[in-house]
């Protein structure tokens, strides 16, 4: 298994995952970590070069991209997009110089690329939407630069927001909790579309086997839930009571000070993992309430 971006959290979780079922990870990095469990081999993320050479004959799993928590200036938007297009092109320019395809090709996307989606219910068949630019349009550029890749299966993974102890996600939701802000985000109506890691790994560990599953795939729960829903689940798990509302002017001033993007709270999107669901994928944790819980007291 080849990873790209294996030194972000997920793909961190990822390698350490698939090392422990007993499979030969290389994990593809610009700075190689002489302490890691995995074997690593440098590439600068944007030509072909001797690291080419391992993916002949082996599954790929393409991670890489910058952290989204950033403000959306047009300089960081440019920043997301090439993060994300430059790797995956030099990807495929690899892999087109290759006798033989690729056997199984999962590349990273987002359940983003739907941006502010409102109620819709949203599927696989489901459109993508034209913004917002460091949402919608991040996405588009980034499962465009993997059309044609020679590839047997390529599997897009649009993935939605993954909880996991000690993730960038949580972290930050856990913050403003204990900061006494865990009340709903603007009108709290937005839908917020979730995962746990754990069903996470096992989503990639299925389209690693199964090609039936090659294509747009949805990586979510199958319960969205709104934002006010996660707010409360999250206050009662950290023990926190009932608390105000966060303002939407509040929240864009909070976004300012932190350097992050007002968006990632007051925006949504209600994905379903249609499917993941037709195949009979047995999600391990499907209501929110118990995934935080599970994390939570696994990260005390």
């Amino acid at each position: 298994m080849v990873v790209a971006g294996g030194s972000g959290s997920l793909g961190r979780r990822l390698t350490a995952d698939l090392t422990r079922r007993g499979h030969d990870v290389v994990v593809l990095t610009r700075r190689p970590d002489r302490d890691s469990q995995h074997r690593q081999v440098s590439w600068d993320g944007r030509t072909v070069g001797a690291w080419a050479a391992e993916l002949d004959g082996a599954a790929v799993v393409n991670l890489s991209g910058a952290l989204v928590d950033r403000r959306p200036t047009p300089a960081n938007i440019e920043l997301l997009t090439t993060s994300r297009v430059e790797p995956t092109r030099a990807l495929a320019a690899a892999a087109a110089e290759l006798a033989r395809p690729v056997p199984v090709w999962v590349q990273a996307s987002t359940a983003a690329i739907y941006g502010d989606a409102g109620d819709a219910v949203l599927t696989e068949s489901s459109p993508p939407a034209d913004g917002p630019p460091q949402m919608a349009g991040v996405a588009r550029a980034w499962e465009a630069a993997v059309d044609g890749v020679h590839a047997a299966s390529v599997v897009v993974l649009r993935t939605s927001i993954v909880l996991d102890r000690d993730s960038p996600a949580l972290d930050r939701l856990l913050l403003l909790t204990r900061w006494g802000l865990g009340g709903r985000v603007g009108s709290g109506r937005q839908w917020v579309s979730w995962i746990h890691i754990e069903d996470w790994l096992a989503i990639v560990r299925a389209t690693l086997t199964d090609p039936s599953l090659s294509g747009v795939l949805i990586a979510s729960s199958p319960s969205p839930v709104r934002n006010s829903q996660l707010m409360a689940d999250l206050r009662a798990v950290v023990g926190r009571p009932p608390v105000p509302p966060t303002p939407t002017p509040v929240v864009r001033l909070g976004a300012l000070l932190l350097r992050t993007d007002p968006a990632l709270g007051l925006t949504g999107r209600r994905v379903l993992p249609a499917r993941l669901q037709a195949a009979g994928f047995d999600f391990a944790h499907v209501e929110l309430h118990s995934a935080l819980r599970d994390l939570i007291s696994t990260r005390r």
